[in-house]
């Protein structure tokens, strides 16, 4: 960190995307304009004093970026923070994960028959797992494909799987993630209800993909929602998930349809190009 600060010095703004350890690092900040990503609200699994550290963080920085206004809405509303400091600039669609290059399918979900809906990433207990599986039950024709490092103990969750759920339980490699969103037919995000949460970079890559989703009520997802890129389901819902799955398997030109609008969202409001000039306009708006 005091490397970077001797480096920073001669920067006209500088951005950080995350402080490694806050409660230290935010006491070696440069004097110089400051841009944060609030990619978390708040931590989501704080340690003690983490969340006075962060919160003392996003004080001391000239700006505050998130991804969406209902984030935008935490920040200002619930932590006090002034609203002319944080500005709302959408997560950009992983486009470079669509350019790389196709893996083959991880092996413990290759071979399987009917369409394949896709669970990817991290499994933390508030991605709804749980939900998720329950509503799995009755869904028949299908495969559900549950990929990520595990983050929690997966055995009440295998208790709860049926035939046609397939775990990729480790980390998997780019190739085999550009596989998992090329072969998925759905991608599903049925997270439970949090107030630190705001975007997802699983949701990015969806997009990217062109990919039907189903997202829960939570964080910003509503807004890509309402951009008609994708279902929207309430939080900690089996029945509603189970029918908004079920629908979309059965279906296919709903499937194409939502996945046309995620494709005209990734080239559009959240494209990178979007994201960028943005950025550089509250680069211009900071600096001394």
């Amino acid at each position: 960190m005091l490397r970077y600060r001797r480096l920073a010095a001669f920067a006209d703004v500088v951005h950080l995307q995350w402080l490694t350890a806050p409660v230290l690092d935010v006491r070696l900040l440069p004097d110089r304009p400051l841009v944060l990503t609030a990619h978390d609200l708040l931590p989501r699994e704080p340690r003690p004093g983490q969340v006075r550290a962060q919160r003392r963080l996003f004080d001391r920085v000239d700006a505050l970026v998130v991804h969406s206004d209902y984030g935008r809405g935490q920040l200002v509303e619930r932590l006090g923070v002034a609203p002319d400091k944080v500005h709302v600039i959408h997560h950009g669609a992983f486009e470079h994960v669509v350019a790389s290059p196709a893996g083959a399918l991880p092996s413990e979900v290759a071979g399987g028959a009917g369409p394949a809906v896709l669970f990817f990433g991290l499994l933390r207990p508030y991605k709804g797992l749980e939900t998720l599986l329950r509503a799995w039950q009755g869904i028949d024709g299908a495969q559900l494909w549950i990929a990520g490092r595990p983050m929690m103990d997966l055995a009440p969750l295998r208790a709860l799987a049926t035939p046609s759920v397939r775990f990729v339980p480790r980390f998997v490699a780019d190739g085999e993630v550009s596989a998992l969103f090329t072969h998925a037919d759905v991608v599903v995000l049925p997270y439970a209800r949090t107030e630190r949460f705001d975007q997802s970079g699983v949701l990015a890559t969806a997009l990217a993909f062109g990919k039907a989703v189903v997202l829960s009520d939570v964080g910003g997802f509503s807004e890509v929602a309402a951009a008609g890129a994708a279902r929207l389901v309430t939080a900690a819902d089996p029945a509603a998930l189970r029918s908004a799955l079920a629908a979309l398997v059965s279906d296919r030109p709903m499937r194409d349809r939502l996945g046309a609008a995620a494709l005209a969202a990734a080239r559009g409001p959240y494209s990178w190009d979007e994201a960028a000039r943005r950025t550089l306009e509250l680069y211009e708006r900071i600096r001394r």
